[in-house]
């Protein structure tokens, strides 16, 4: 791996990292800045996708509604990069306490993450999460752990 690679990676992996920051402090600014301003995301809230910046922070904004307190936890990420694109998997959950007082563990998901490198910064152009689910019923399967 050539030095370049390295840095790139390394650069990476801290704005990934910096999603689990922003989530923990519920910081929609600092979220903000991770994504490229076209993002197309395929989050777990309908609809299919949600395009810009905007749409992907309304998201957020939702789970912050809901949690008085905001866990997350990312774990196996897996990066391939190249000079300017690159791509990574991990798994992700969200937990914490809601509004209500109520503690949740909340359930483990698929992340896959899009980055493009612009005037030399990485940001996020692409992310999905995904739930698998059970072919027979139809419903998603929340109970699994990486």
């Amino acid at each position: 791996m050539t030095k370049q690679r390295e840095a790139d990676e390394a650069a990476i992996r801290e704005r990934i990292g910096s999603i689990v920051e922003g989530l923990r402090a519920k910081d929609l600014d600092a979220l903000g800045r991770l994504y490229a301003e076209d993002v197309v995301s395929f989050d777990v809230e309908p609809p299919l996708q949600h395009v810009g910046v905007a749409a992907k922070l309304k998201n957020w904004a939702n789970v912050f509604a809901v949690f008085a307190a905001v866990d997350y936890e990312l774990r196996d990420l897996r990066l391939t990069v190249d000079e300017t694109v690159a791509f990574g998997h991990a798994f992700g959950r969200l937990s914490g306490r809601l509004k209500n007082g109520a503690v949740t563990e909340g359930m483990w998901v698929r992340a896959t993450f899009c980055l493009v490198k612009s005037a030399g910064e990485w940001r996020i152009a692409h992310d999905q999460v995904s739930v698998p689910f059970d072919i027979a019923t139809g419903k998603g399967v929340a109970d699994l752990r990486p």
